[in-house]
């Protein structure tokens, strides 16, 4: 076998590049098109910032209208609920002014009062609110509060012996528990 001599031709740095005149024609070109891209990018950019701000704009408004209706809204259920039950108590209120003013016995002025306070458990009645029962009951910490204790034998023990402020319950919430006193039977204790 014979060798060959193969040369591979050394090309100069001059050929290597492309030429001097070439590249700086080029260069403010890709420039300009880079800058112009990079404008039409940042604008680009520039517009969905500015869209995205405005629509949180729209909805932080929106949600504040919303609350301050939410707001509104309540506070006119409330105004009306709340007007529901005074109608309802102005005859009771009407009926202690004409008895403050009128002249009568004694008698006829419990009997007068004795309807009001009627009238009014009939309003408490129809609005469910209901007293909670005591005497005679047995103790019950979650709707009775003890102001204290009597001896008594004639009532089983930790039961209900008198009533002194009456508790209400609306429906199943307690309004205010019945203050009351407690039974402390020492025959039953002594057992």
């Amino acid at each position: 076998m014979s060798k060959k001599n193969t040369e591979v031709p050394v090309l100069e740095p001059q050929e290597l590049a492309p030429s001097a005149e070439a590249s700086t024609e080029q260069a403010p070109a890709a420039a300009e098109l880079d800058a112009l891209a990079s404008r039409t990018e940042f604008e680009q950019l520039k517009g969905e910032r500015d869209q995205l701000v405005d629509r949180l704009a729209r909805l932080q408004a929106e949600f504040e209208n919303a609350r301050k209706r939410a707001e509104r809204e309540r506070m006119e259920y409330r105004d009306y609920a709340i007007g529901n039950v005074v109608e309802q108590f102005l005859p009771v209120v009407d009926n202690f002014g004409l008895a403050l003013g009128a002249e009568g016995t004694v008698e006829q002025m419990r009997h007068g009062v004795e309807l009001i306070v009627k009238q009014m458990d009939e309003v408490l009645r129809q609005l469910q609110v209901s007293p909670i029962a005591t005497v005679g009951e047995e103790f019950d910490p979650r709707v009775h509060e003890a102001l204290g204790s009597v001896e008594r034998d004639d009532l089983p023990d930790q039961h209900v012996a008198e009533e002194i402020r009456r508790g209400y319950r609306l429906r199943e919430r307690l309004l205010r528990p019945a203050l009351v006193r407690v039974v402390h039977n020492p025959k039953q204790t002594a057992e």
